[in-house]
């Protein structure tokens, strides 16, 4: 499941919790941390491709934003450093800010081949 591959990857790389799944912001406020999300997958000729949207939340737009280049760097390692990873391409990534619950935001949006 490239899921568990992507949070095994990043959770060695950064120094900040790597989600799954968004936090009840009512009940809980964390400072620094990533969420990611699978928004589609293909296969073809048995090779498996995911894009996968990462959300970099910061306690500032500078933390959001910095936070971005790392998940940004530790991705572009990816094909390099892990075998399970054939490449990992930057789509876009660009300012999202969370106006719901009034966070800073930044995404990174990936085309993963694995």
């Amino acid at each position: 499941m490239i899921e568990l591959i992507i949070k095994d990857i990043l959770e060695s790389a950064l120094d900040v919790p790597v989600l799954l799944e968004l936090p009840d912001f009512g009940t809980t406020r964390r400072e620094n941390f990533v969420f990611f999300e699978r928004t589609g997958s293909a296969r073809r000729n048995h090779i498996n491709e995911s894009t996968v949207a990462f959300q970099s939340y910061g306690k500032s737009l500078y933390e959001a934003a910095a936070l971005n280049e790392r998940v940004k760097a530790a991705m572009d390692a990816a094909g390099e450093t892990d075998s399970r990873i054939f490449s990992a391409r930057l789509d876009s990534d660009y300012p999202f800010n969370d106006t719901e619950n009034h966070r800073y935001r930044y995404q990174a949006v990936y085309q993963i081949t694995f």
